[in-house]
């Protein structure tokens, strides 16, 4: 009897294509059950679009829309009035980037964010963990610390403005008065000082939002939590930094992502605070695109800083997003 040649199926195990029998079988059976969980997903995709459709919609006349027109006015020829005059490349994106002030403005806008949502937040905090105590008086004291939100920003900066006026202010005359000042100084007419007390302003129109937003957690989480520390011989800076702390992430976090927003595109109390000093010694990107538009009348450069805005905002709460993740969620 002769030799087998090898080539049968059964003598190696593998078959003509060299794969061994019954993978390509469960390959495809794999490949079917993939397919049939994407068409799965696309059915229910296609059966929420009724309920999300309005929302998609909403989001793309809101945000979609106005973006991608900001996008293409700063590649536009603008008239000081506006009027387009045709396409203009990335000419006005090289106007921006030729002003010799620009890197200290970011500078400026960095230490401006970094310092009023820093701030807000440990003030907040502090007056959170104080509302969240049972006293007499709380209700009026948690309606008294909704005033300055509820308030016009720019009354309340106004307000501010006239109090440390060098001349008839009421701050600078009391200083004056207990002997700190020998006369009114002008806390508003000086770059570094104005940007000081924009700040603070900042904070004081920002803290009531974020007490209020972190007061909302510190209620949510269980009293058991705390007791169970108690319990375990664990202080009052203990249980808050290791049981309470870790609770309250995610509502800090959206109290700090929207304090991001609030202060990087904050205009009323610099423009206020700030707005008559010359130069742009005590300017962020904010109030730099106003003065293109208002002092320079360079609204195609105004529109290239818009999106320069823009793109900011975005790195800022998305590196603050990928580092500060909900409590439980995975690293992906």
């Amino acid at each position: 009897m002769g030799r087998s040649t090898g080539c049968h199926p059964a003598a190696d195990g593998h078959d003509r294509t060299g794969q061994r029998p019954g993978l390509g079988a469960a390959e495809d059976s794999a490949g079917g059950e993939l397919r049939g969980v994407a068409s799965h997903r696309s059915t229910a995709t296609l059966r929420a679009l009724p309920w999300i459709g309005p929302v998609v919609v909403l989001i793309a006349a809101v945000v979609a829309f106005p973006a991608g027109y900001m996008f293409w006015t700063s590649t536009r020829d603008l008239s000081a009035y506006g009027q387009d005059r045709g396409p203009a490349g990335f000419a006005n994106f090289r106007r921006l980037f030729g002003i010799d002030e620009l890197p200290a403005i970011l500078a400026h806008t960095v230490v401006w964010v970094v310092a009023v949502v820093v701030i807000t937040l440990v003030l907040s905090a502090g007056l959170a963990q104080f509302l969240n105590k049972d006293f007499p008086g709380r209700t009026a004291v948690r309606l008294a610390i909704l005033v300055p939100w509820a308030a016009s920003v720019v009354m309340t900066t106004t307000i501010f403005d006239y109090m440390l006026d060098p001349n008839v202010g009421i701050a600078n005359r009391f200083l004056v008065d207990i002997g700190v000042l020998d006369r009114g100084f002008g806390f508003t007419k000086e770059p570094g000082p104005a940007f000081l007390v924009a700040i603070g302003v900042a904070v004081f129109v920002s803290v009531p939002f974020t007490t209020y937003t972190i007061l909302a957690g510190l209620q949510s989480i269980p009293s058991d939590i705390d007791e169970a520390g108690r319990v375990d011989g664990a202080n009052s800076r203990q249980r808050y930094l290791y049981l309470t702390l870790p609770q309250l992430r995610p509502a800090m976090a959206v109290a700090t992502v929207i304090n991001i927003i609030n202060s990087f595109n904050s205009l009323p109390i610099l423009q206020v605070l700030t707005g008559s000093i010359a130069g742009y010694s005590a300017d962020t990107t904010t109030t730099l695109t106003f003065k293109l538009i208002r002092q320079n009348q360079q609204i195609a450069t105004a529109a290239a800083m818009s999106v320069l805005n823009f793109v900011l905002i975005l790195l800022i709460i998305a590196i603050y997003v990928k580092l500060i993740r909900p409590v439980g969620e995975e690293a992906r």
